[in-house]
Parts: structure tokens; sequence; C-alpha cells
């Protein structure tokens, strides 16, 4: 039943937003029977057991199409499970499809030549965010109750922000990322999205711990996450900065940023006035990000340039 209701819901809802671009709902389906069967006989497979997810377009999902957002991809079905998807699965969740991702999830607008433009859901006039914008669409559309989502330059943050729900970049590490081609990478990351706190700790429950195919893979393991989130923040320092360090910032976010930090305050945080010296940040992520894209994608850009947007082939053609 609770498959069938955001069935339903992604139904009537999603064709005005385009969130959901790949839809799987028999398999859906046969996975909740088998999961009530687990149920009747007492079992429970996971934290996540019985709650539909759907996955970036981006991660590897078995029998599934998994695009990239690329046209070069259109009719891609991987024959395995990216580890994000393999640790939700293992837990309980059931997957309903795959949620939309600018092309190479290059972007913080969603959008792509395969599907389109995903709508943000407040305004559908206006962008989502990206590049997890079909994620954080689908959770404040109440079409997924949890969801994945990756991060490089803002991409679990600035979607969640955007549509109204719960995006968390997790250190480097504590969601442990494969496949992948660049092992020691520390600015991509995995992490959860969801439409509250709670919920967003109960994945990320489930995403986080060790893995040995990944070298920077956090020891510490996931359940550090379900305990209770009540605690005694009294003395808690937060270094605070509402422009880090006069980056331009739209007047109404200055003012939004300024207006709540009394809620630290109110929870008994010391806030302090400083920040870490990012002088040289944009310099050093571009630069990063350029070696990314040659790594990832120069073999395709040698095959299929046409079939290419502007954007990736600047900064492959950076990194080179």
């Amino acid at each position: 039943e609770v498959v069938e209701a955001h069935l339903q819901q992604i139904e009537r809802v999603n064709p005005k937003v385009n969130a959901i671009v790949t839809l799987v709902p028999e398999q859906a389906l046969e996975d909740a029977r088998k999961a009530d069967e687990s149920l009747a006989r007492g079992e429970v497979q996971g934290r996540l057991h019985g709650i539909p997810v759907a996955h970036k377009d981006l991660v590897e999902t078995r029998g599934v199409r998994t695009t990239y957002g690329s046209p070069i991809f259109r009719d891609h079905v991987p024959d395995f499970d990216a580890l994000v998807v393999e640790r939700m699965k293992a837990a309980g969740a059931i997957t309903l499809g795959k949620t939309n991702t600018p092309e190479f999830g290059a972007g913080s607008q969603t959008f792509n030549e395969v599907f389109g433009a995903t709508r943000n859901p407040y305004d559908t006039e206006l962008t989502c965010g990206g590049s997890s914008g079909g994620a954080a669409v689908s959770l404040a559309c109440r079409m997924l109750s949890l969801a994945d989502g990756s991060d490089l330059g803002g991409s679990l943050r600035n979607p969640a922000n955007f549509c109204n729900v719960v995006g968390f970049r997790p250190s480097v590490g504590r969601v442990p990322s494969w496949p992948g081609l660049a092992g020691w990478n520390s600015f991509s990351v995995d992490g959860p999205l969801a439409r509250t706190v709670e919920d967003t700790a109960l994945l990320l429950s489930v995403l986080a711990g060790p893995d040995p195919r990944d070298p920077l893979a956090n020891s510490e393991p996931g359940t550090v996450f379900a305990q209770q989130l009540d605690r005694d923040f009294r003395g808690t320092r937060v270094a605070w900065s509402s422009d880090f360090g006069r980056l331009p910032v739209d007047p109404r976010t200055h003012e939004t940023l300024e207006t709540n930090r009394v809620h630290f305050e109110e929870i008994g945080c010391s806030i302090v006035e400083d920040l870490p010296d990012f002088s040289d940040a944009d310099e050093i992520f571009k630069t990063w990000r350029a070696w990314l894209y040659e790594l990832k994608y120069t073999q395709l850009l040698e095959k299929h340039r046409e079939l290419i947007k502007d954007t990736v082939i600047w900064n492959t053609e950076f990194g080179q």
C-alpha cells in the first residue's frame, strides 16, 4: 500500500515537475510484495524495510536505465549496483526508479538533452537547483520518502535549499564511493536527502560505514547516526560567516542567514565570527574539478564530442 500510494503520487505530480525520469512500477510492487511476506514471517530486512526510494541518475542501478543525463548513455542499463544503491537495497528500501540530474551531474540547474528540465516544486517557472535536483523535487512533492544524491560543489545542498528539504554533504569518506576512477578524490561525495533532519540521519546511518573498495572510507560504522539526535549544545563553538569573506551574496540570503543565527544562540552555542582562509579556494577547486573531468571524460570527448555539452567539454579540456 505504501508503494502504491507513492506511485499514485508520482502519476499525479511528476508530469508537472519532471523529477523522476525512469520508473519501474512492476519491479517496485514485486519487491513490496516480498517485503510484506517477510513481515508476515516476522522478518525485518533493515532500517529502510519497505520504504520507497529512487536513485540519482548518476549512480548505477542493476537492471534499471541509468543515463548520467547524457545522450551517449540514453539506453544504458547497468548489470550492477553502485555502493549507495547496494546499501539502500540491503537495508530493505524499494527502488521506484531514477531521479533527474544535469548531464554528468555538471551544473547547478537540473536539465539535460535526454529528459529535459526538472521544475521547482513551488514555482515551475523557476529552477530547482542541481545537480541532485530530481531527488530534492521528488521529496518536496512527496513522491519519495528518501533519496540519495551526490555533491562536488553544492549538488546535495543547493537543490535541497531551493526545494525546502534537507540535503547533507557528509565529510569525505563518511559515505564510501564506488565505482570510481579517482579513489583519492577528496571533492565529490555521496550523501542523503530527505524532508527532515531525522530522516536524513536515518538514511545516512545506512549509507555510511567502511568499505574496502574506497581507500578514503571512514572506519566508523553508520549506526552512529541511528542514535537519538537530541543533545546539549551549551558551549558548542560555531564559526559563523554569512558571506565567506565577501563573496557575492544576495541581500535576501544574507538577511535570512543573519536572522536565523539566533537559533544557534538559543540552544546554547557560542557564535564566533570567523572562517578559514579561502583566498585560494576558487583556483584550487576549479583545478581539481578540471583534473577529475579530464580523468572521467577524455575518452568520451574523443568519441562523442558532438553529444557532450559545452561546459563539460570546457572543463575536460582545461584539465588536459
